[in-house]
C-alpha cells in the first residue's frame, strides 16, 4: 500500500514531529526542577542522547514516545510501509537496550518513562525522586 500523503506533505508532516522540548517533556523538568533537581537537557555528551541527565545523581531520564519506542500498551503500527516501519522501531527498541546497557555498566541508573505515564506528571516526577533516592 502507498502513502496517501505525497512526499512533500509527508515531509511537512515528519518535520512537526518534536524530537525535543515537547510540551510534557518541558512541564515533567519544571516539576524536577521545583523538587531541588539540576540537570542537563538533550546533552550530546551522553551516550544515547538522554532528554534529562542528572550527573550529581548518575541518572539519565529518557522520555519514550509510544509511537517511536513500540509501546506495548499504546504503540501503533502504520498500515502503510509496515516492514520499513516494524524494522525502524524494532531498531528503536534494541537501541534504548544496548543505551540501558551501557549505562549500567558504567554504575548509572537509568529511569526510563513512556509518554502515556506523563499524563500523570505529578506521580512520574514523584516515582523519579524515589527512583533517585533508592527507594525503588
Amino acid at each position: 500500500m502507498t502513502d496517501i500523503f505525497s512526499k512533500k506533505k509527508r515531509s511537512e508532516i515528519m518535520s512537526k514531529v518534536r524530537s525535543k522540548d515537547s510540551k510534557i517533556e518541558i512541564e515533567f523538568r519544571k516539576k524536577l526542577w521545583k523538587a531541588g533537581f539540576r540537570y542537563r537537557k538533550n546533552s550530546t555528551k551522553y551516550f544515547g542522547k538522554p532528554d534529562i541527565v542528572l550527573p550529581k545523581h548518575k541518572t539519565v531520564i529518557f522520555i519514550d514516545s509510544c509511537f517511536w519506542h513500540g509501546c506495548k500498551k499504546h504503540g501503533s503500527m502504520p498500515q502503510t510501509r509496515k516492514k520499513f516501519w516494524e524494522t525502524k522501531i524494532d531498531r528503536n527498541k534494541e537501541r534504548d537496550k544496548e543505551v540501558n546497557r551501557q549505562y549500567k555498566k558504567l554504575g548509572w541508573k537509568i529511569f526510563r518513562i513512556w509518554e502515556h505515564d506523563l499524563k500523570r506528571i505529578d506521580k512520574s516526577a514523584e516515582k523519579l525522586s524515589l527512583f533517585i533516592k533508592g527507594a525503588i
